[in-house]
């Protein structure tokens, strides 16, 4: 029997140390062809911008400030401390029905409490196995 060689590359070692280097792509190409004009580019774009161009000043807006991403803010929501995971939902259900809470904000909380319901089952199941296995190796 041949003994087997292990194949795999070694970190930090190319799979292909003899293929093309990095920038001589042709987006490469186009990237070292515009690199030398890049500031009279921006210095355009800058000029059109103060001109009304309302083009050239979204491109130089998206560019230099990251677009505004939408920020949930939370909520307090009256939920029974005691209660079930079913009274638990029904208080995002009422929530999301008189308006302090949004009904996606709902249904991800929903869920979560789905979550949690399968985590208890799951730990329930485990301790009533061991017992019963606890039981069986006593008899």
């Amino acid at each position: 029997m041949t003994e087997k060689k292990d194949t795999r590359f070694k970190p930090g070692q190319s799979g292909n140390p003899k293929g093309k280097p990095p920038g001589v792509g042709e987006v490469g190409r186009l990237r070292m062809a515009i690199a030398e004009h890049i500031p009279e580019i921006i210095e355009q774009l800058v000029e059109a911008s103060k001109g009304g161009d309302i083009q050239a000043s979204r491109l130089l807006l998206e560019r230099v400030f990251p677009p505004i991403k939408a920020v949930e803010q939370a909520q307090e929501i009256d939920m029974p401390e005691n209660g079930s995971l079913t009274d638990k939902a029904n208080a995002m259900l009422i929530a999301a029905a008189s308006g302090k809470l949004a009904p996606g904000q709902a249904s991800q909380m929903i869920s979560a409490l789905g979550t949690i319901a399968k985590l208890v089952e799951t730990t329930e199941l485990i301790e009533r196995i061991a017992k019963l296995e606890e039981a069986n190796a006593k008899s």
